[in-house]
């Protein structure tokens, strides 16, 4: 992986792996540090236990956000198939007789509906008659979902719960007493205070009898989901389910904290980690995409892989890049669908705005975001048309590649250091201001 790789995954906000950079390589052995210097102002030996309790927490907890998600998916969607489903059929594809049923409804009388061009029905029809056996099977994991729908909306919605439920139950209820019962463990056998098979038995999962968890998991046994919403949830990103996940995390964490100036604290983190993690970063980019147009002069809105691309470059001197005619649906899915090998539609597909199959067609069991196609274009058209004016072109793409790259560069820098040295610092101030004490409460 080059360079330009690295800096383009941890560029995606949109992704796990700006989050795997700061939460592994920066944040964790920030907040261990400085977990040790806060206690260490008023005990070495809470200072010890501080800093053991946040390492299993920081790379425990990391290991399984990140990994979690991502791996119970791969299990249930195992589970699928061997079950004789695709789990690639996406439920946003029912969305077309949403359209059609509006159309045909009096109430929209003189309203303009979006054209039809994609859609469980439309789909099968357009891609029935080719012969190649990757579409024939597509076709017929649509034509499976399209029969048995109400079946596969269950089985999407057991997978969300799962994914999200898993993680969240052994980060935020299961975690922190093992953890707790550890250092109580520690401390009497060192201590000599109490033996080590009377600290055994009290290490009781209080959490998993507690208001907060049974309130978690039974809303998420109770919980069904239907039509467009079983849709939504069906769809939601990796990093959208990480962010639900820290929001079970954040009640796991309260609810067995060891005192109620734990609690406090618990909250105070949990709250602006996740502001810190999910918010701040994609206005930062915002921000600094924003100034480094107005600075320097280039259009930085495109990903550094494609302002790498020699054969971009080349196409945009010999004026020979390929757009789709218009935003519109019609225009858009046209051009995807018989431009295959056009530089737009490949981009396209590595920015995953599209999918093709190894035989070359478009999957017909994956909906393609035309509003986010649409704004791809308008990137690749204002780039193109800045380059041109710019006259070096190769000149002025490099020098947006550059300022690109520090601008991610800077985002990643930017958001580890509020997450890795700000919040724990404001955590310790927050700490002592309601206790009175630096020493973290559940460890006094």
């Amino acid at each position: 992986m080059t360079i330009t790789n690295i800096i383009s995954a941890i560029g995606n906000n949109s992704s796990i792996y700006p989050l795997l950079v700061r939460d592994l390589a920066i944040e964790a052995p920030s907040k261990i540090i400085i977990a040790r210097r806060e206690n260490m102002k008023e005990s070495r030996k809470i200072a010890n236990d501080a800093t053991r309790e946040k390492f299993i927490d920081e790379y425990a907890t990391s290991a399984i956000w990140l990994g979690g998600i991502p791996a119970t998916e791969y299990v249930f969607d195992k589970y699928l198939v061997k079950k004789g489903w695709s789990p690639e059929v996406n439920l946003k594809l029912f969305k077309e007789n949403e359209i059609v049923a509006a159309r045909n409804s009096k109430k929209t009388s003189g309203m303009i509906l979006d054209t039809v061009v994609q859609g469980i029905d439309y789909n099968i029809e357009k891609f029935k008659n080719i012969k190649e056996k990757d579409v024939q099977d597509a076709v017929a994991d649509l034509l499976k979902v399209k029969n048995n729908k109400s079946i596969y909306e269950r089985f999407m919605t057991k997978k969300f719960i799962a994914a999200t439920a898993i993680p969240t139950i052994i980060m935020g209820f299961i975690l922190p007493p093992l953890n707790f019962a550890l250092t109580r463990k520690l401390r009497a056998k060192n201590d000599k205070i109490e033996t080590v098979s009377k600290n055994t038995q009290n290490t009781s999962f209080t959490a998993l009898n507690s208001p907060e968890f049974k309130d978690f998991t039974n809303r998420n046994q109770k919980i069904t989901f239907t039509g467009s919403l079983t849709s939504t949830i069906a769809n939601l990103r990796t990093i959208d389910k990480m962010a639900i996940s820290d929001g079970g995390l954040t009640v796991g964490r309260v609810s067995t904290s060891r005192n109620k100036e734990e609690a406090y604290v618990n909250a105070f983190r949990m709250i602006g980690s996740m502001i810190l993690n999910f918010v701040t970063p994609v206005y930062i980019a915002k921000g600094l995409d924003k100034l480094g147009n107005k600075l320097f002069n280039v259009n930085v809105n495109l990903d550094p892989l494609i302002l790498d691309n020699k054969k971009f470059i080349d196409a945009i001197k010999e004026n020979n890049i390929e757009l789709p005619k218009s935003n519109t649906a019609q225009d858009l899915i046209e051009f995807i669908d018989t431009k295959q090998n056009s530089l737009f539609a490949q981009f396209a597909q590595k920015m995953k705005k599209v999918s093709y199959l190894k035989s070359g067609y478009r999957d017909p069991r994956k909906y393609v975001d035309i509003e986010d196609l649409g704004k791809f274009k308008d990137e690749f058209e204002n780039f193109m048309k800045s380059a041109t004016k710019a006259g070096n072109i190769e000149k002025f793409a490099k020098k947006a590649k550059i300022v690109k790259s520090v601008n991610i560069l800077a985002n990643v820098g930017i958001s580890s250091f509020l997450l890795a040295g700000v919040l724990p610092k404001a955590q310790y101030l927050f700490n002592k201001t309601v206790t009175g004490s630096y020493l973290d409460p559940g460890l006094k």
